[in-house]
């Protein structure tokens, strides 16, 4: 999907407010922790943790002013007509993501798949997935996020 300069123009003059960015990531978002082999990594296996929202490419323009109100993160396609908005990496999700929920705490039990996540991006800023241990007590939160499946 082509972006105009008229759907960029337009999507910058949406101003979200931050109750209502809570209530749609409380719908809409998710918060993952990937973890994938990777051999070159000191583990064996890369974490990757990530605040994604997906919407039909119908509502793209949303998921640009997510992306303005955040100041960070890409707007991909996902799949199909799916678009997404994604924030990984510890610096964005450090510096601008988890303070945003921890001043405007989620209202469902999103709210503790996010306390997880947060805790796993705090791990990571200390190194900890780089560590067999470390690596070991990432797992086992993630395996407790979304819909508790295992990993």
């Amino acid at each position: 999907m082509e972006e105009s300069s008229e759907t960029l123009r337009s999507v910058s003059r949406t101003k979200l407010e931050s109750q209502w960015v809570v209530g749609f990531v409380d719908g809409e978002g998710c918060f993952d922790v990937g973890i994938t082999p990777h051999l070159e990594m000191p583990t064996g296996f890369q974490v990757l943790p990530e605040f994604t929202v997906v919407q039909h490419e119908r509502d793209i323009q949303i998921l640009y002013s997510l992306k303005a109100f955040f100041g960070c993160g890409v707007v991909r396609r996902n799949h199909d007509r799916r678009m997404a908005f994604r924030v990984s990496g510890l610096k964005p999700l450090k510096a601008r993501v988890i303070p945003f929920f921890e001043r405007h705490p989620l209202k469902t039990k999103k709210r503790i798949d996010f306390m997880r996540f947060r805790k796993v991006v705090l791990l990571m800023e200390r190194g900890e997935h780089l560590t067999p241990e470390g690596l070991e007590r990432i797992r086992a939160i993630a395996a407790q996020m979304n819909t508790r499946r295992e990993r």
